[in-house]
């Protein structure tokens, strides 16, 4: 644990990332997988929901990396019109398409020996993925209109927010160009999946907004943290920092922004976190059925073999599996 906070405390004094705030153990370990990552050439895959801080973490591993001195381009791969991505990515010679007035780099070519990030990588059309394949065997790649071979030892990071199975499997992103970015997958955690980070993110995020603003605001009341300890945050970090910020704008000189400052869903159950025993008995029911589940998926449905695979005799199994309502037989 010292060896990971130390390395949280070394990134936020060499890059100054304001978003890498947290203590909660699947945090940590993202926070201990990024200077090994950053020492490494190989291919990286960063997966995650939107806002949950993938080219926070990109920039970070370009700054802790020997390229640190080159430049780190981002790119949104979803954001480029489809007849212009492969002109921005390899760039064109004077007349390559229509409007082609003159010669320009592509952002690999920007890039030079740093890093370009490639965001929302599934979003590349199937031509543009050809060529970037191609592109991280060779490290070679033509401009658009141009004969000449050009050379660059750029590194790539691509992330995406997609099923990339499922992209995989319906044709969206060529199987290939994902094994050769998916070298080293790096999940980063849904806000959901490490609560115990919301208080340190709200009050990180706090103080930063009053610095700018010049608000009183010195924390939050007991009801306001319970209503951010208990929404699910859909737009994670990034939209935790949108609901500080317009609280502290609404707080209107208050010290203590209240509930009715967030613009969260209303109602007792959004402000007040259930009980202990309720939270934990949802939790071991969800334990409880995924396992079930996932040990009669292994097991073909055979109750029996399933039975002595959870070290449990089969009348207990049966009635666990009555007791979630599991169907046996589909997993057959």
């Amino acid at each position: 644990m010292a060896v990971k906070d130390r390395t949280t405390r070394d990134l936020k004094e060499k890059i100054g990332l304001a978003r890498m705030v947290g203590q909660s153990r699947v945090f940590l370990d993202v926070m201990g997988k990024i200077p090994v990552i950053a020492h490494s050439e190989a291919g990286v895959l960063l997966r995650g929901e939107t806002g949950t801080g993938k080219e926070v973490v990109a920039r970070a591993i370009h700054y802790l990396s020997p390229r640190s001195a080159g430049p780190f381009v981002p790119v949104n791969c979803g954001a480029i019109p489809v007849d212009l991505v492969e002109s921005e990515l390899f760039g064109h010679e004077r007349s390559a398409f229509t409007g082609a007035q003159q010669p320009r780099a592509g952002l690999i070519e920007e890039a030079g020996e740093g890093t370009l990030f490639l965001d929302e990588v599934d979003s590349l059309p199937p031509l543009a993925q050809a060529k970037l394949l191609r592109f991280l065997q060779d490290k070679e790649f033509r401009r658009l209109g141009s004969t000449r071979l050009r050379v660059s030892d750029v590194r790539v990071i691509a992330a995406t927010n997609a099923d990339v199975e499922a992209a995989v499997a319906g044709g969206k992103l060529r199987q290939d160009l994902y094994y050769r970015l998916n070298v080293i997958p790096l999940r980063l955690p849904a806000l959901r999946d490490r609560r115990e980070d919301i208080p340190l993110l709200a009050d990180h995020f706090l103080k930063k907004l009053t610095g700018e603003t010049g608000s009183r605001a010195v924390g939050f009341t007991e009801e306001a943290l319970a209503a951010l300890l208990h929404h699910d945050w859909p737009g994670n970090v990034r939209e935790l920092e949108h609901v500080v910020h317009r609280a502290v704008v609404l707080c209107d000189g208050r010290a203590w922004i209240e509930r009715g400052d967030f613009d969260l869903p209303s109602g007792r159950d959004a402000a007040i976190p259930e009980s202990f025993h309720d939270a934990k008995a949802k939790a071991v029911a969800r334990f409880e059925k995924g396992y079930l589940e996932q040990v009669l998926v292994v097991h073909r449905g055979n109750i029996t073999r399933a039975a002595q695979a959870a070290a449990k005799d089969r009348r207990s199994f049966w009635e666990l599996i009555r007791k979630h309502h599991i169907d046996a037989s589909r997993f057959r």
